[in-house]
Parts: structure tokens; sequence; C-alpha cells
């Protein structure tokens, strides 16, 4: 009995230590805790981070330790030639089946460097593996980056999918299509609507991984009687990447779909979770009303009776993963996105999701084509940014037919394209934008790749589009479109 005492205080414990639930714990490879790298892990800054970026720094530190234990140093030890040598490992030595491009590496490398300045400043170590170098920053001043900064990263792994492409492996890879587009008659995949409509989600409007994953039913915007082509949501502060509120615009077609699943599989997953008692017992904080127009604000109750509030914008992820509704017949998660058994469905599972639809794509559609389309959340994103970039700017120059003058004057007006895109995607720098997401198409006059074109109406027509995104997949690296074999089943 006094063992199991134990246990009932042990989030108690946890909590008077700094140990929060999401905070990873490491064990060397003979089950050993090293107290200062867990007083890093639960107390320093790398605590306040996103959760996906902490669930990615924590795979780079293992690997890291790893290749150190293997040398018999622990992470305490580690010197410069070390961290070289993990970089030869990991970016070019043939005896790593596995190695990652620029973009991954410097990912872990920023994770080091993290934990390295802390472990100085708080005399873990006596000098950090890491090198730095001294750079020209943005606006020329001189900056210190780390001196194993790999150069090639920023497109080293952006991939872009058109239109028609990224709707073919939906329809394959999510909703168990053929390679003609049609249901497959032996399909038995699970939760086709809901994938499919997370994935059209995060294409339609360029919302990150971890934005579009921890969305509530109420953050969704509602199809209206009037109709509209796209509709306007708002992304709450705590699970962007800025850590800044922004809008974002998703079709109507979309929220149909996001609408049409809360109402079919997601319904049946909450009212089957109810009758076999799956929330009777799980963390909860009932909403029992919400107060504010410009601020919502939550007010909840747990299941000790504490009574709290939490601003709608200032909900972590984990916090958003614990909040009910009372529904018809017991409570409800607010969490849009559920597994099979009614229960959130965790940011990162959606990689896994990803994964099987690529691999379905694979083998249904290699026959048809020379390469199967493939795609990541993030991929999404990126193709969100080119198919927006493209479609403003035919907006303004053909349907529009804006002489150069009057698109001066546009652009003075409602701003150009380019920021456009920047804003949609709430990136900080527009060179982000440009550099790294729009690459393909950075340094193309798109004026002169659509002069060719006759507006076709009121609308931008898609087969002009198609036509136009062919071309630019022909043209550009990394852009992923249909053989034209396929495209015309």
């Amino acid at each position: 009995m006094p063992a199991l005492s134990g246990w009932e205080n042990l989030a108690e414990r946890e909590d008077r230590v700094g140990i929060h639930p999401g905070d990873p714990i490491l064990l060397s490879p003979d089950y050993r805790i090293d107290e200062g790298l867990s007083r890093y892990l639960c107390r320093s800054s790398f605590a306040r981070l996103a959760q996906e970026t902490k669930r990615n720094y924590t795979d780079d530190y293992c690997l890291f330790f790893d290749f150190l234990w293997r040398r018999g140093r622990s992470w305490r030890q580690a010197t410069a030639d070390d961290l070289w040598d993990f970089e030869d490992w990991r970016t070019r030595s043939p005896r790593n089946p596995r190695r990652v491009g620029g973009a991954r590496w410097n990912r872990g490398l920023a994770a080091l460097t993290r934990l390295y300045e802390w472990a100085v400043q708080h005399e873990y170590v006596m000098a950090s593996p890491v090198l730095m170098r001294s750079m020209a920053g943005r606006t020329g001043e001189s900056v210190l980056v780390p001196a194993a900064r790999a150069k090639n990263a920023r497109t080293s792994e952006v991939r872009w999918l058109t239109p028609r492409a990224f709707r073919r492996w939906v329809e394959v890879g999510l909703r168990g299509h053929d390679a003609d587009g049609v249901p497959s008659a032996g399909w038995a995949g699970r939760l086709g609507d809901r994938n499919g409509a997370f994935a059209d989600l995060l294409f339609s409007s360029g919302m990150r991984l971890t934005e579009g994953a921890s969305l509530l039913t109420v953050e969704v915007p509602r199809l209206r009687l009037e109709g509209g082509r796209y509709y306007v949501g708002r992304l709450a502060r705590m699970v962007t990447k800025s850590k800044r509120a922004r809008t974002f615009y998703a079709s109507g077609v979309v929220v149909g779909e996001v609408e049409g699943y809360v109402e079919s599989s997601r319904a049946r997953a909450v009212r089957r979770a109810q009758t076999l008692g799956r929330y009777d017992n799980l963390p909860m904080r009932l909403v029992t009303h919400e107060t504010g127009r410009h601020r919502r604000v939550f007010h909840w109750r747990d299941r000790d009776g504490v009574v709290g509030q939490t601003p709608l914008t200032e909900a972590t992820v984990s916090e958003r993963m614990v909040m009910f509704a009372e529904g018809p017949a017991g409570p409800e998660p607010l969490w849009l996105w559920l597994n099979e058994s009614g229960l959130p469905f965790r940011p990162a599972s959606w990689e896994g999701v990803f994964r099987a639809a690529n691999e379905r794509c694979a083998t249904v559609l290699s026959p048809a084509m020379s390469e199967s389309p493939f795609c990541t959340p993030h991929m999404c994103r990126h193709s969100f940014a080119l198919v927006m970039l493209v479609v403003l700017n035919h907006v303004m120059d053909r349907r529009m037919g804006l002489t150069p003058e009057e698109r001066r004057d546009f652009r003075l007006l409602y701003g150009d394209p380019w920021r456009m895109v920047q804003d949609l995607l709430g990136h900080a720098q527009l060179e982000t934008t440009r550099s790294v997401y729009l690459a393909p198409v950075a340094d193309l006059q798109l004026r002169s790749l659509l002069a060719d074109f006759v507006p076709a109406g009121g609308t931008v027509a898609e087969e002009e589009l198609t036509g136009l995104f062919a071309r630019l997949a022909r043209e550009s690296e990394g852009i992923q479109d249909l053989d034209e074999r396929l495209a015309d089943r």
C-alpha cells in the first residue's frame, strides 16, 4: 500500500522538481540519468520550445550522444573534433546508409548549439564543442554562427506539388482510389475522410503541421448559406512557430470537407468513446462557458473541481488536448482531429499517415508513371505558397488587365504578391518566402510566363493555370506534376 501511495503522489513530486508532461527523459545505454542533462531538458529555455521542436531536438541529441558513447565519451566530454567527425558521418560518410542533407544537419547543429551554450553558462562543461565563426547578417552586422553550418541547406529538402499532382496523391494515398481516380473495391484504409480533409486543409491554407493539427472544433470556419470561395480563420498565438496570432484562409470546398468529417466519422468515434467510457478517467478541463468577443476566454473546471480560465489564443497544444465541452451524450473533445478511439490525434502522428500514403502511391501509381508523387505535411505548405504566388500574379496581370503603370499603383495600394504570400505564410522575413519556399519561381518573370494566357472570364480558370504549373514543373527542379499519360485518364 505505501508503494501505491508513492505512485499516487508521483505527479506532485515531478512538479516539485520541475518535470512537466511532455518533458523528455534520456537514459544512457547503462540506464543512468544525467542530472545536468535532465535539468537542461526540464528547466532551461528548452522546456519552453514548441512540442514538435522539442521532439526533433531530442532525436538529434540522442543521435549525437550515441555517437559519443561508441567513442567512450559522455556528452560532457565532447570535443570540436568529435563534432566534426559526427558532421562527416551524418552528412557524407559512405558508412552511414541514412545520410542527411544540409537542412536536417543544421537543425541538429542548432539543437547542440543551444545545449552547449547552456552547459557552458551553468559550468557543466568548460567549452562548447560547437565552434563559431563570424559572418555578415541580413543588415550587414556581424553575427556568430556555427562553423559547421551547412551552406547547401536552403533548398535541399524543399519540394512542391502542382494542384493536380496533389489531388491525385490525396485520392490514391489517403482515399484509396486506383490509378484512374476510381475508388478501389479492396480498399481497407481507415479514416479516409479525416486524412483527406486534413491534407486538403494544409494545402489550401498553408498552415504548418502543428498549427493545423492542434485546431479546435470552435476554430474552424463554418460554411455560410450564401456560400463563398474562401473562409477566414484565426490561428492562436501559442500554436504558431512565431508565437504571433495570424489569419488563415481555407477554400469553401475544404471547409465543407472538414464539416463532413466532423459530422460523420468523428461523431461516430466520439459516440463510441462515450459508450465505452474512454473519457471517464482522462485528464479533462470541461469548458463550462465562454466570454469575450475579440479575446475569447474559456472558463473550465477539471476533475478535481479546480476552476480556471484560459484565453483561447494562449492555450498551448497540451492544454488543447484536454479541453472538452458538454455534448448531448456527455463530454466531447474540442480537439478537432481524433483517432478511431475518439481520442486526440497527436500532431506527430500525421507523419505516419503521410508516409503510408506515399507507400500506397508508389505501389499503385508506379506502373502508370515514371515517378509517383510523394508528399509531407510541410510540402503542403510549400505547394500552397507556389500556388498562391502564381494565382495572385495571374489575377493582377491577366484577369484585371493591368498595365505596368497600373500594376505599380496596385502594388502601392495593396502590396506585392510576394508580400501577400509572405503574410499568408506568417514569415517574418520576405527572403524566407523568396529563396526557400518559392525557389523555383524566385528568378522567373511571372508576367512573361502568363503573357500567352487569355482570360477566361470572371474567375481564375483552372485549365489555364494547369498548363502553367505543368510548364513550371518541366523547367524547375523539385516540382512534382503528373505524367501527361496519367493526367489524361
